[in-house]
This record gives C-alpha cells, structure tokens and sequence, in this order.
C-alpha cells in the first residue's frame, strides 16, 4: 500500500514540520548537541559543582546580553550582547572579553579600557539583562529553548516546557552544561539546578 502525503489533512504536517523546526533550531544555537553523548550519571563532585555555580555570581556567556551604566556619560551607556567570541564592542573602549566574567569583574576592569585621558575615575556599573536561554528536549510536551532566569531547577524547567509526556521517566533527566562534551544523568529533583546555557534531555522511562 502506498501513502500520498499530499492526502494528510495540512494542520498534521504543520504541526510536525514546527515541531521538526523547533529542533533543528535547538540543534544549531547548542554547539555540543550533535555530540551529546550520554557520559553516564553525574558524579557528587559534579553535582555539587553545579550547585556552587548556581549559588555563586553567575559568569557571563556569548549570546547573553549586559547593561553598561556609565554615569555622566548617556552616549557611552548601552546594552550590549556578548558575541559568539566572548565580546563586547564599547565605544571609546574597545573589543573587550566578556565571557567567563561575572559583572564584578567586568566593572573593575572597564574603567581600566577606557583610559585616564578618556574619562577622569569613570563610575561604571554593569547589570545582565538577558540570560542565555536553556534548552529542553525528549519526553516533554513542548521542547525548545526558553528564557533563563535565576533560581531554576529541573522540576520549574519541565513545567515551564509543558511537563513531561505519559512515556517520560519519573526519576531521571541528562544536563549538558556550557563547555560540556556530553550529557550527565541528574536525579529529577529539585535540588538539581539548571544553569543558563544548559541543555536538558528527558528520556523516556522503562516500560
């Protein structure tokens, strides 16, 4: 028997060509995602190294976006996303690395890159606007990426991705974070933190 896809009623094929669509864009704003491998459960070093990172300054990453105040100064204040590089391009400063700073550091290092005969003991203050997304996939009913924000953790990350499917395991999730080759196995908890960037996979349990 053959099938004719042009028979399908047209919402069916929208709805998975979004769905598809949904993916592949998850795939490609993920640099690691075609080779997140399964490196197996995470170990207590790597669970509490996650927990450090979600209680400490976060460290900033490309594609987030940051406030520069520079005060008495309007035309040198700004938003400014943080390239794939790790940059920002400050008028007056420069190309300045951003990534892998908290905003501490990048306060007390601006004043540094403009200059004493550019600006006389400049105040600066820097504030993150826009976390990196995180993303969810598997057995959750709407995968993607969605925005970040402080205090997360796996349970408020599936609810926020519509709560898992009937086929999804009820006690394990994989976390791929930042600069990770592969994904970790986490307990699905909420003592689990979700960090900005992180790719999270929810799979099905066994039958």
């Amino acid at each position: 028997m053959q099938f004719d896809l042009r028979s399908k009623p047209a919402g069916l094929l929208s709805a998975r060509g979004l769905a598809a669509s949904i993916l592949f864009a998850v795939c490609l704003q993920v640099s690691a995602c075609a080779g997140g491998a399964d490196l197996g459960p995470a170990t207590p070093e790597q669970r509490q190294a996650a927990i450090a990172a979600a209680a400490a300054p976060p460290r900033l990453q490309p594609g987030e976006k940051i406030r520069i105040t520079v005060y008495g100064e309007a035309s040198l204040s700004g938003d400014y996303q943080i390239d794939p590089s790790g940059y920002i391009s400050v008028p007056l400063a420069g190309t300045i690395k951003a990534a892998g700073k908290t905003q501490i550091d990048l306060e007390k290092e601006l004043p540094q890159d403009f200059g004493s005969e550019i600006l006389k003991d400049p105040k600066i203050s820097v504030s993150l606007v826009e976390f990196r997304p995180f993303y969810i996939l598997g057995e959750v009913e709407r995968p993607g990426a969605y925005p970040y924000s402080g205090g997360l953790n796996v349970m408020s990350a599936l609810a926020i991705a519509g709560g898992p499917t009937y086929r999804a395991s009820r006690s394990r999730i994989l976390i791929q974070h930042p600069g990770e080759s592969g994904m970790h196995e986490y307990d699905l908890d909420p003592s689990v933190p979700v960090l900005p960037g992180d790719l999270l996979e929810l799979p099905r349990r066994y039958f």
